[in-house]
């Protein structure tokens, strides 16, 4: 229930979409002959756009996000790497018939590169299907694999997880796959924006994790500057908004950080 809940609110919580429909209820409202509230909604909606659009606004959010985690220092053994889904457009690999990466592609280009510095780490993909109206013949963790063992990570290597479709199931699940020994190294790969939602995730499922943050959006000019088109800003807004909420959702409903700080 809560993964219906979370999807259909995901989907109010982008803040395009919500401009959108403040602009389709204000064009019914004219339609009705309801002047004032009709102009009240379309000007709010176009302020809205311009706000989000031009203004750096998504880019501050976003910074606030990416900034929390830094760079960890990593110790002189690793026993694993969990990697978060969300690299691979599964609908479109599956109609395609390849792997096709998504903008959170560093994802698994940097745990490609951490194979190769940690040669004894364990590689654990955690992702199902986080789709609510389609299903994918493959999980996006086994997509995930195959792309890795195309480019030279050794099969034995790569263990999976393919039954979480949210952050908070990717760090039950990945614990119950992983087995995690007191004492042991394990770093979390996934996007620095995200990173604050999955380590508090993984700190309430009881595994501790060294955040390696990827997928850098903002640079610290961003904040300081115009954003170059409209669709830009409200990409990034729309990312933020997704964050923000999903930090107070998970918060009130399964009792984790609102805000984690490194640790």
């Amino acid at each position: 229930m809560f993964f219906v809940l979370s999807k259909l609110l995901a989907a109010f919580a982008v803040l395009s979409n919500l401009i959108g429909l403040a602009a389709g209820a204000g064009l019914v409202a004219l339609a009705l002959r309801r002047r004032k509230q009709g102009l009240g909604l379309l000007i709010t909606a176009v302020v809205l756009l311009l706000i989000a659009g031009w203004l750096p606004v998504g880019s501050a959010a976003l910074r606030i996000l990416e900034d929390r985690f830094p760079l960890p220092e990593i110790p002189g053994e690793v026993a694993g790497i969990v990697v978060l889904g969300g690299e691979i457009d599964t609908d479109l690999s599956t109609e395609r018939h390849t792997v096709a990466l998504s903008s959170a592609g560093e994802r698994l280009t940097k745990t490609a590169e951490l194979s190769l510095v940690y040669p004894k780490a364990r590689i654990l993909l955690s992702g199902g299907s986080a789709n609510l109206l389609s299903y994918e013949a493959e999980s996006e963790a086994a997509m995930a694999r195959d792309l890795l063992m195309r480019i030279g990570v050794p099969d034995k290597r790569i263990e999976l997880e393919e039954r979480s479709r949210n952050t908070c199931e990717n760090a039950v699940e990945s614990k119950a796959v992983a087995r995690p020994k007191p004492g042991e190294a394990w770093l979390l790969v996934t996007s620095a924006f995200h990173m604050p939602r999955s380590v508090a995730c993984f700190r309430a499922a009881g595994f501790p994790v060294i955040p390696y943050p990827v997928g850098y959006q903002v640079r610290r000019s961003d904040v300081r500057h115009l954003t170059s088109s409209l669709s830009m800003g409200l990409y990034l807004a729309d990312l933020a908004a997704h964050e923000w909420v999903g930090l107070v959702a998970y918060h009130f409903s399964m009792n984790t950080e609102l805000f984690p700080i490194a640790r």
